[in-house]
């Protein structure tokens, strides 16, 4: 029976309700000093109010080694009725200290299916799909690497391959090598940020694929996101790719937080969720809320 799994064991997709499909609640870099996402009681807070704007339901794509804080979540899903989803998975390689990468290189496939499967260290919470990067227009030697760990997992496990697309370029790249060289089946793959890069081109090119287009981090001032989102969302829907769209809020600094200041998780529900009703309807973006999401995620589990 295909399933999401949470942090608190497997569920029915349609159980997931409102989803926030890409967000993080914990996230360490070294690319992001002083800015990390280590705080509990605000991801506590944060989901508090994601819930009281109506959510349900949050994906984190944090990967291996970024400061997941995997035990902190079963409680934080019990305390304020959010289903959560954690990954497995690799990020850029500057994300990383080199000598940490050095340990993984030959057994990557083999954590991505033990975290899929046995759970994620003494937890005892598995990850629900494997989150890659890409690089900015093409696929370094170290993005090469993690994707083809992650389609072997994938074929281990079934479980989906959330990818992020670095400022949403090389979509097309990603796809060639997850669908094309691995054998990926294409709505097992789930191409993040299309929204910094709005190639209108790229886009139909990547949904003709069949993978999910994830539209994700609004209302940065330094992405041209908001305003053109509902553009892009109804030209895939008039191309008949409307039941392959998803929507996140990708909160991944401290200030980016709703109870900090920022946007947060809320914004996704409070702000982007009519703009985008006003240009393709109110039904077509409660299904990519609510119904698509458990079709992304829901696997029969290997």
């Amino acid at each position: 029976m295909s399933a999401v799994r949470t942090v608190l064991g497997d569920i029915r997709p349609e159980e997931l309700g409102v989803c926030d499909a890409h967000d993080h609640l914990f996230l360490r870099s070294p690319q992001l000093p002083g800015q990390e996402l280590d705080d509990r009681s605000a991801a506590r807070a944060e989901l508090t109010a994601f819930r009281a704007a109506g959510g349900d339901a949050v994906v984190q794509w944090t990967p291996y080694g970024m400061g997941r804080r995997t035990a902190d979540l079963p409680g934080l899903s019990r305390a304020t009725g959010v289903h959560l989803v954690c990954a497995t998975g690799l990020h850029q390689a500057a994300h990383y200290a080199p000598q940490s990468l050095d340990g993984l290189r030959d057994g990557l496939a083999g954590l991505f299916v033990a975290e899929l499967t046995e759970g994620i260290g003494s937890s005892g919470v598995r990850a629900g799909l494997i989150k890659v990067a890409g690089g900015f227009h093409g696929l370094d030697a170290h993005a090469r690497r993690t994707m083809t760990a992650a389609a072997e997992a994938h074929h281990a496990t079934g479980a989906p391959i959330a990818v992020h697309l670095e400022l949403g370029t090389g979509a097309l790249d990603v796809l060639d090598l997850l669908c094309g060289e691995s054998g990926v089946p294409g709505h097992r793959v789930i191409l993040g940020h299309l929204n910094r890069f709005p190639d209108p081109v790229v886009q139909l090119q990547a949904a003709e694929s069949g993978c999910w287009l994830a539209f994700d981090g609004p209302s940065r001032a330094h992405h041209a996101t908001d305003w053109r989102t509902p553009e892009a969302v109804r030209a895939l829907a008039e191309a008949g790719y409307g039941d392959r769209l998803l929507l996140g809020g990708d909160t991944v600094v401290a200030g980016a937080r709703s109870v900090d200041g920022g946007p947060g998780m809320p914004y996704l529900l409070r702000r982007v969720r009519p703009r985008l009703a006003a240009a393709v309807g109110a039904e077509l973006v409660d299904r990519i809320l609510r119904e698509h999401p458990g079709r992304a995620f829901a696997v029969d589990w290997k």
